[in-house]
C-alpha cells in the first residue's frame, strides 16, 4: 500500500537521501512474509537503493548535499522503499559515475554479502589457486560473487545453474565452468573438477550439504548465507573443513568498530564498475515507484525464475 510516514529523524552520523531506484532480494519477502505490522502502523520495507543525498547529520563528514550514493541499509531501520531515507553514511557509496541510478541500484547488498564471503571470511586474493564453486551462479550474490572473484583472485570458479538462461548468464559473469546443480551436483562437479574443490559459497546449504561433504578437499572452506536446523555439521569433523557464516547485516546492526568497511568496498568497486571490470547485475526494471510494481518485482524474486537483480524505479 501507499501511505504517508513521517520525514525521517537524521542521527549524527546519518544521510538523508532522496531516492531514485531500488532493487528487490530474497530478504525483501522474506520479511515481508514474517512481518506483521501493528494497526495502523505499516512498514517500510527495501534495502538496496541509489539516490541523492539532501541532508546530513551533524556528525557525518564523508558526504555532501548533491552526492549520488548508493548503499544496502540496515535491517533495523526503515527501509528503501520510500521518497526519503535516512541511512548511516559509514555503509553508504558514491555510485559510480558510469552507471544510472537503476543499475547502481542493483548491487550493494549482493556486493557486500560476496565481498565478505570472498574476501573477509575466505581470504581469497590473485595469489589464491585453486577450485571455487558458486552455487546459484546466475543469482543476485552468485552473479556479482562471479565478477569479483573472476577479477580479483586467481581461482578456477565453478558456478552452478539448472536452466538455459542461468547457465548462459553464470557464463557470462566470468564462470570458468557451469554445471547442473539440479540432478547429481556432487557428479557434475567432479566432471570438471576430478579432485574437489578447495571452497564453497552456497546460498543453498540444506539442499546440497552431502554434496559439499563429498566435494570439499581436506581442509577446505564453506561460507553459507542462509541457515538451517537439518544440517549435521559433525559430517565435516574429519576433514578439518571450516565453516563461515555470513550476514551482511552483522556489522550495521551491531554498529560494529569496522563497521566503515562496507562504505569502502562499495567505493572500491564503483572504481571496478567504471574502471569496466564488473558490470551491473540488473535484469529486470519497472518504471514507476507504485505498489503494483513493487508487488511485481516480490513475485518475480519469488518466483525463483529470476537471473541477477530485479529494479523499480521512481
Amino acid at each position: 500500500i501507499a501511505f504517508e510516514a513521517a520525514e525521517p529523524v537524521l542521527k549524527p552520523y546519518d544521510l538523508l537521501v532522496q531516492v531514485k531506484a531500488v532493487s528487490l532480494n530474497p530478504v525483501d519477502t522474506k520479511v515481508r512474509n514474517s512481518r506483521q505490522p501493528e494497526a495502523g502502523s505499516p512498514s517500510i520495507l527495501g534495502y538496496d537503493a541509489a539516490g541523492v543525498v539532501i541532508g546530513v547529520g551533524d556528525e557525518a563528514s564523508l558526504f555532501k548535499v548533491g552526492d549520488e550514493v548508493f548503499y544496502a541499509g540496515q535491517i533495523d531501520r526503515p527501509g528503501s522503499n520510500a521518497e526519503r531515507q535516512a541511512v548511516d553514511e559509514r555503509i553508504v557509496g558514491h555510485k559510480p559515475v558510469t552507471l544510472d541510478f537503476a543499475a547502481s541500484a542493483a548491487l550493494p547488498l549482493t556486493t557486500i554479502t560476496a565481498w565478505e564471503s570472498l574476501f573477509d571470511k575466505l581470504r581469497l586474493d590473485q595469489s589464491s589457486a585453486g577450485v571455487l564453486l558458486v552455487v546459484s551462479g546466475a543469482g543476485g550474490v552468485g552473479s556479482i560473487l562471479t565478477q569479483l572473484a573472476r577479477q580479483l583472485t586467481g581461482v578456477t570458479i565453478v558456478a552452478t545453474a539448472s536452466r538455459p538462461q542461468s547457465i548462459e548468464y553464470a557464463t557470462l559473469m566470468g564462470a570458468h565452468h557451469v554445471v547442473d546443480h539440479s540432478t547429481d551436483l556432487a557428479a557434475a562437479v567432479r566432471e570438471v573438477a576430478p579432485d574437489g574443490v578447495r571452497w564453497i559459497f552456497s546460498p543453498q546449504t540444506a539442499r546440497h550439504f552431502d554434496a559439499y561433504v563429498d566435494l570439499l578437499v581436506p581442509f577446505g572452506e564453506l561460507a553459507t548465507i542462509d541457515s538451517s536446523s537439518q544440517i549435521t555439521s559433525s559430517k565435516l569433523v574429519q576433514t578439518s573443513i571450516t565453516w563461515h557464516q555470513e550476514w551482511m547485516f552483522t556489522r550495521s546492526k551491531f554498529e560494529t568498530p569496522d563497521m566503515g568497511e562496507q562504505g569502502r568496498l562499495l567505493e572500491t568497486v564503483a572504481r571496478l564498475v567504471d574502471d569496466g571490470r564488473i558490470v551491473s547485475t540488473l535484469t529486470s526494471r519497472f518504471d514507476g515507484f507504485t505498489p503494483e510494481n513493487l508487488r511485481r518485482a516480490h513475485e518475480l524474486v519469488e518466483s525463483g525464475h529470476s537471473v541477477g537483480k530485479v529494479v523499480v524505479t521512481r
